[in-house]
């Protein structure tokens, strides 16, 4: 799909992988909803980005835990620029260390999965009657592999593969284009949250992407993305390596959790 002249919302968009995906968007001439908790922030965005350039774009407070108002992004889209024809689902929250508690996997499972699962019911009936749309789901490579430090996060980006992954299979041949986003180390907030909870599982987390891999911009990850979506491709994989490590994972389960479990005990100990 090009983009050019399309209509997106991504959301999770006032900075980071979303922040550089939105302002890339409209240089290539799409509009934009930037969707983001901090209202203010999204403004910023939408301000800092060339009045020269192609696309335009709009800014909107919104929290995607909440079905309506995930309903009032689609409507304000609609209303400013036509039909969407892009959502990105990419508002994201590390989730708890460790175990974690109800309140800390009820939030998770919200913004990580449930999010995405809410988006698609009111916008792939649209795409199906026009014969065209396209859902691209920010995971990560923990939902590939895993997340050490933090079960809630591991859990729902495995879900939110599994979610994006259903809907190629069921909706793929009427239309509806799906990407699945799977980096490990991006510079953003997200990535250092865990270095600074005080707590070693958390330490280890931070620890364990930062030195599995280089450490992208967000900027680099927005360039993989908009290149995956002009080629249709599911897996998005800034980091190519992860591929690698999925595939030793699938042929032999046991020696990669085994290896997983001597590499948490390496980063454990660092942290302390």
């Amino acid at each position: 799909m090009k983009v050019a002249g399309r209509t997106a919302i991504v959301t999770g968009g006032a900075g980071g992988i979303g922040g550089a995906i939105a302002e890339r968007l409209v240089r290539e001439g799409a509009r934009v909803v930037i969707a983001d908790l901090d209202a203010d922030a999204a403004e910023s965005l939408v301000r800092s980005i060339p009045a020269d350039a192609p696309g335009s774009a709009v800014a909107v407070g919104a929290d995607v835990s909440d079905a309506a108002q995930i309903g009032g992004l689609i409507a304000r889209a609609e209303d400013e620029f036509g039909p969407v024809d892009l959502y990105f689902a990419n508002a994201g929250v590390g989730g708890p260390v460790g175990l974690g508690d109800d309140a800390g996997w009820d939030t998770a499972i919200d913004v990580n999965l449930t999010a995405h699962v809410r988006a698609a019911r009111l916008l792939v009936p649209g795409w199906l009657e026009r014969g065209e749309g396209y859902f691209v789901s920010t995971a990560s490579a923990a939902g590939l592999l895993t997340q050490i430090g933090s079960a809630a996060y591991a859990v729902t980006k495995h879900a939110a593969v599994g979610f994006a992954e259903w809907l190629s299979v069921t909706y793929g041949d009427s239309g509806v284009r799906v990407s699945c986003l799977c980096p490990m180390g991006v510079e953003t907030k997200l990535l250092r949250a865990g270095a600074e909870s005080g707590d070693a599982l958390g330490a280890a987390a931070t620890r364990a992407v930062t030195s599995a891999g280089a450490v992208l911009s967000p900027d680099a990850v927005a360039t993989v993305v908009l290149d995956a979506i002009d080629e249709e491709r599911f897996l998005i994989l800034p980091h190519p390596e992860v591929l690698d490590m999925y595939r030793g994972k699938g042929a032999d389960y046991d020696r990669w959790l085994g290896g997983m479990r001597r590499y948490q005990a390496v980063l454990l100990q660092t942290a302390e």
